[in-house]
This record gives C-alpha cells, sequence and structure tokens, in this order.
C-alpha cells in the first residue's frame, strides 16, 4: 500500500465523516464540536489522499481496458487516456510526498516556547534573554505573532526563565526543530580577565493545544495564588495577582506573573498547562509505536545538546547535522532561514526514506 501513514489519515477522516451525520453527535454538542475539529484538521491531507487512491483505481480501470482491447483505434485512445492518468499520477505522488515529510506540523500553527537558563549562572541568563531575542527577531521577519506568557528576570537584565507563544503560518512547522540544548561559547560582560566561558540554556517547542485536544477537569487542579516577583525577589504587585497551577494527576506545574489581572495570568497559565499535556501525550503516543520513526532532529529532548553558538568565532553549529555557519551575528538578528532549511529538509529525506510505500 503507498502512503500507509497517510492512509490511516483517510480512514479516521472517514469514520469522523459517518460521525458527522451520526443523530447521537449531532445530539451531544461538545462531541460535535470535537468531531468538527479533528475533521477540519485532517482536511489538508485525507482530501488529496482520497484523490490519489481513485486516481489508482482509473489507472488500474484504464490498464484493464487497454488489454481488453482489440480495435487498434480503440487501443490508441485507451493508451493515451492512460498515458494521461500515469502523468497526473505522478503529479499527486510528489504532492503527497511532500505532505508525508511535512508531518503532523503542517496542521499546527501555533506553539508555546520555553527558554530556560542552564549551566552558567548570570551569563546563562543573558543567553536566555538574548535567544529570545532572536526569536523575537525572527517572528518580526516572518510576519508571525508572539506573545509574552512568563519571565523570570534576573537584576543584570538576564532571564531565568520565559515563555512566549508563536503563531502564525507555519509557525510550529519551521520551529519544531528548536528543542534541545544550547550552547555558548564567548567572553561574559563580567568577565575582566577575557577568558571564554561556555554557558547553557534548554528551548522545548510545544504545540499549543486547544481545550478539545485536551479536556482538563476542573477538580484535576490546584490553584494558588502569589504575589509577583521582579529582579531580585521584590515584589512588584500589591495584589497577589501571579498564578500557579499543579495539574495534580501528572504533577505538572506551571505559572504566570507577567499580567497584573489575575484572570489573565490564570489563562496564559492555562495554555501552557494545555500545551505540556499534549507534548506528554504525543511524547507517550510516538513511544507506544514501534515502528515509529525517531531521528537526532526530531527527539526534542531538551538534555540533549543540539547547537553553539561560538561568538568569537561568530560561528553557529548544529550538531545534528553538521551544520557550521560563520555569520552568528546575522542569525542572533533573527536571519535563522539557512538553519531552518537544513533542518526540514533533513527531515524530509528522513521521512521519505522512512518509507513512503512500507
Amino acid at each position: 500500500m503507498l502512503f500507509p501513514s497517510l492512509q490511516a489519515k483517510l480512514k479516521r477522516f472517514e469514520e469522523l465523516e459517518a460521525q458527522l451525520v451520526d443523530p447521537e453527535v449531532l445530539a451531544d454538542v461538545g462531541r460535535m464540536v470535537a468531531v468538527q475539529r479533528e475533521y477540519g484538521g485532517l482536511t489538508k491531507v485525507a482530501v488529496p489522499v482520497r484523490e490519489f487512491n481513485e486516481l489508482q483505481e482509473n489507472i488500474e480501470t484504464a490498464q484493464q481496458m487497454l488489454s481488453d482491447e482489440s480495435d487498434p483505434e480503440a487501443k490508441a485512445y485507451a493508451e493515451e487516456e492512460l498515458a494521461e492518468l500515469l502523468v497526473e499520477s505522478e503529479t499527486q505522488q510528489a504532492a503527497l510526498e511532500e505532505l508525508l515529510a511535512t508531518g503532523d506540523a503542517i496542521s499546527r500553527g501555533s506553539l508555546i516556547m520555553e527558554i530556560r537558563a542552564g549551566t552558567g549562572g548570570d551569563e546563562a541568563a543573558l543567553f536566555v534573554r538574548d535567544l529570545l531575542e532572536m526569536y523575537q527577531r525572527l517572528v518580526e521577519r516572518r510576519g508571525w505573532k508572539s506573545e509574552l506568557i512568563d519571565s523570570s528576570p534576573t537584576e543584570l537584565g538576564g532571564l531565568k526563565d520565559v515563555t512566549l507563544s508563536i503563531s502564525g503560518d507555519g509557525a510550529f512547522l519551521q520551529l519544531q526543530f528548536e528543542s534541545g540544548g544550547h550552547r555558548v561559547q564567548r567572553v561574559p560582560e563580567t568577565e575582566a580577565q577575557g577568558r571564554i566561558h561556555t554557558s547553557a540554556a534548554t528551548v522545548a517547542v510545544l504545540p499549543e493545544a486547544n481545550d478539545v485536544e485536551i479536556e482538563i477537569k476542573a477538580d484535576d487542579l490546584r490553584v494558588d495564588t502569589f504575589f509577583a516577583s521582579g529582579p531580585g525577589g521584590q515584589k512588584v504587585n500589591k495584589t497577589a495577582s501571579a498564578i500557579r497551577i499543579t495539574h495534580i494527576p501528572t504533577n505538572t506545574v506551571v505559572q504566570c506573573q507577567d499580567e497584573k489581572s489575575q484572570h489573565k495570568n490564570k489563562a496564559k497559565a492555562m495554555r501552557v498547562l494545555r500545551s505540556r499535556l499534549l507534548e506528554a501525550r504525543e511524547q507517550k503516543l510516538h513511544a507506544e509505536r514501534a515502528d515509529k520513526r525517531r531521528t537526532l532532529i526530531g527527539s526534542g529532548d531538551r538534555s540533549q545538546r543540539v547547537r553553539t553558538y561560538n561568538f568569537p568565532q561568530n560561528r553557529l553549529t548544529d550538531h545534528r547535522i553538521g551544520l557550521s555557519l560563520y555569520k552568528l551575528d546575522q542569525i542572533m538578528q533573527g536571519s535563522l532561514d539557512t538553519v531552518i532549511d537544513a533542518l526540514l529538509e533533513f527531515d524530509r529525506q528522513e521521512r521519505l526514506q522512512g518509507g513512503s510505500t512500507s
């Protein structure tokens, strides 16, 4: 069978199609919304797969007619028709290979990005700030939108951690491989001897989940309020507007303190919580599928060192694909196109080799 993973999506699409006219589903508003959302998310994949399958049936019919035909004129007509169908089949197959190469990310337009300081103290926190600004510049260049959700500033102007949302056409597809450990080598601003130090930060890119994809029961949450704090730990609000939410079944904890409104902080924290739970669910599903393709650039492990930023050499190296670029100054200004394109192409080739015909 051609494209088994895409065929599975078509099968699910057709199951949902039947549910859309099921009286029991129509009577349940919540279930109906969930079905419609999943159905809509599969449309971009399922429709071209269905058209491809119909084309293959037409090719088989044309081949059978050609073998049964004895009249020379009719045979010539059948050969011409078959040739046209085969050309169309090649075109559609190339389109499906592209769908296969982009994977589930094609249907994701928004994401939650978390950047955290690793080893390196104040210098690591400054590196987190630099990474944030790099991604914000990339967002601006691409015409996407970003929103700061939470941050923990330091006295030197760095960030212990920061969480932001990014939305736009192809945002998750292009940023999904930023997850992992990012290492920086440079002379810190506080280094009097001019020695090069190595610090690190971790980046996590999570597909932003909606309330239908991840259903969270109120009884499973513990919500705590506290006073928002700024650099050095001083309180910045007179009211306890900061929110910390604990998902009790998984012990997942998120917090948000950037807004003055407790309600807004809670809403932002819930967005992050849903995305973390969705990521955990998808990671579990991937681990359970023994035949699931697992590549170096697709693991998303925060502890995995994926990239080095060497400022003295003006060099960026992505260790997963062996790419080194000597234009770090441009990259830090948001010019990540070469890196992103190389990662996407590597992933594309891996997916295609993973079996479009298995």
